[in-house]
């Protein structure tokens, strides 16, 4: 079958939303780090709506930092890929023209150096996952034993990290006498701008300690908070697609009506007039607070909980009543833990929350959300649990999640199914639980493993009886069973 591209546009069903300018016009001022389906659903989708507004200064040169499976995707229909957009029985289908490239950084170093180094280029956008940033989810300090990062220690003429293109391209702009861009993380990381920044700064001034004070004054690394579901692409997917249109797109996304970005209002160059969804604020931390705490802890949670059930999407968990009582009662923990922005209505915010969950077109896998456990859970639950602590208040939700997560590294659901742990310390969490034949054991093992979970916390009795009490019960009972407990 013919594949989407600028010559095929015209053919399209009427129906489908397409770019409104001439992309041959465009100029790419931004470069995306980490060119993955939540970008191409999200950043993209803002700064095609500045592009069709008549500011064609917003084009994206997106990059991949592993593998040039997007790349491939991309090339052959010219950038443009399909954004689906569904709610229920309704689906929306718009085309993407804002990617004008895409560059594969391992094959081509010097092409990623040169366009983050362009005077068009005034906005980095970062979607590299929590490990792409090469932090201690539990300190925030470089880890220096990691290969790709001592290597950029070592030397920046072939960036291997994120934060070592960036350290090298900003270099090479002071250099050329321009000024630095604004590099935005729109990463699930608790103060996300303030480590990019501090990465950045620290991995500079390994090299060059002037330059590390030019990127500390003149820089800026804006906080940031991002939202949208976006599921993984099927190749079913594709193919229902591919009916639809007459055309082949190999790139396309699926994702919900609701889309967020909150961004803090610190830039050192040209931005564009955001739109719909974007919000510019003085404080973004309330905003990533709520997010973390409330959706993004619950989804891990139900991820896990969910995934050892062997149940394999969002809105199939939320069918179990009682599933929905255990995420209104981490809910109700977590919002001890806030201090929401006046804009946020965080009842109505919560009522939301939930119809995003049951939305069954999206098929959410359990699975998808499940990965990279160790990074997201410092941030998402073990955070909350400490305020909660903090406070003499109870913990019950909030670990049977964690516990959930714990009992996940055993790789198999509670039907003896086999599932992939994939999490870069996975091998490091498995050798540390190796030995541990009890649930006690296991949870003291867990507590022990600083690279998670932080020493205030792991010295905490109630949090470690109720860890021990749920990873006993989903061991022996199933997380079925341990959901039934908030029934009861």
């Amino acid at each position: 079958m013919t594949r989407l591209s600028t010559k095929a546009l015209p053919d399209l069903p009427a129906d489908v939303v397409r770019p409104a300018y001439d992309r041959a016009a465009v100029t790419s001022g931004v470069v995306h780090l980490g060119i993955g389906a939540f970008h191409r659903a999200h950043q993209a989708v803002v700064f095609d709506d500045a592009l069709n507004a008549g500011d064609l200064r917003w084009g994206i040169t997106a990059a991949s930092l592993r593998s040039p499976r997007v790349r491939d995707q991309m090339a052959p229909q010219d950038g443009l890929y399909t954004m689906l957009v569904r709610d229920g029985s309704a689906e929306q289908a718009r085309v993407i023209g804002a990617v004008q490239r895409v560059i594969v950084a391992p094959d081509d170093p010097q092409a990623l150096l040169a366009a983050l180094a362009s005077p068009d280029t005034h906005i980095v956008t970062l979607t590299i996952t929590e490990k792409g940033y090469k932090l201690d989810p539990a300190t925030g300090a470089l880890i220096e034993n990691d290969p790709q990062l001592a290597a950029d220690i070592a030397s920046l003429d072939n960036p291997q990290t994120a934060p070592g293109y960036l350290v090298a391209a900003l270099a090479t702009r002071r250099a050329a006498g321009l000024p630095p861009f604004t590099a935005i993380s729109c990463d699930n990381l608790p103060h996300n701008g303030t480590r990019l920044r501090d990465a950045v700064i620290e991995l500079a001034r390994r090299h060059d300690a002037d330059l590390a004070d030019w990127i500390a004054g003149e820089g800026a690394f804006p906080q940031t908070m991002v939202d949208r579901i976006v599921p993984a692409t099927t190749a079913e997917d594709i193919a229902a697609l591919s009916m639809r249109l007459g055309l082949e797109d190999q790139a396309m996304v699926k994702t919900e009506p609701f889309l967020q970005w909150v961004i803090e209002d610190r830039f050192c160059g040209p931005r564009p007039d955001f739109g719909a969804g974007v919000q510019v604020t003085a404080a973004v931390a309330p905003w990533e607070e709520a997010k973390l705490r409330l959706l993004n802890g619950s989804h891990s949670g139900i991820a896990y909980l969910g995934g050892l059930a062997a149940i394999d999407h969002v809105h199939e968990v939320l069918a179990l009543p009682e599933a929905r009582l255990f995420v209104e009662s981490l809910w109700d923990e977590a919002e001890t833990t806030l201090s929401p922005p006046l804009e946020l209505d965080v009842a109505a915010y919560r009522r939301d929350l939930m119809a995003r969950f049951d939305n069954p077109t999206l098929k959410h896998r359990t699975r998808q959300i499940a990965m990279d456990g160790s990074q997201k859970l410092p941030q998402r639950l073990l955070a909350t649990i400490a305020a909660r602590l903090d406070k003499g208040q109870g913990i019950d939700a909030l670990s049977l999640a964690v516990a959930a997560w714990v009992r996940w590294q055993a790789g198999r659901d509670d039907l003896g199914n086999a599932h992939v742990v994939d999490d870069p310390l996975a091998d490091a969490i498995a050798a540390a639980l190796a030995g541990a034949a009890t649930p006690e054991a296991r949870v003291a093992a867990i507590l022990a493993f600083d690279a998670v979970v932080p020493p205030a916390l792991a010295d905490s009795e109630a949090f470690r009886g109720a860890l021990t009490r749920w990873l006993t019960i989903l061991e022996s009972d199933g997380a079925r069973a341990a959901l039934g407990h908030f029934t009861a």
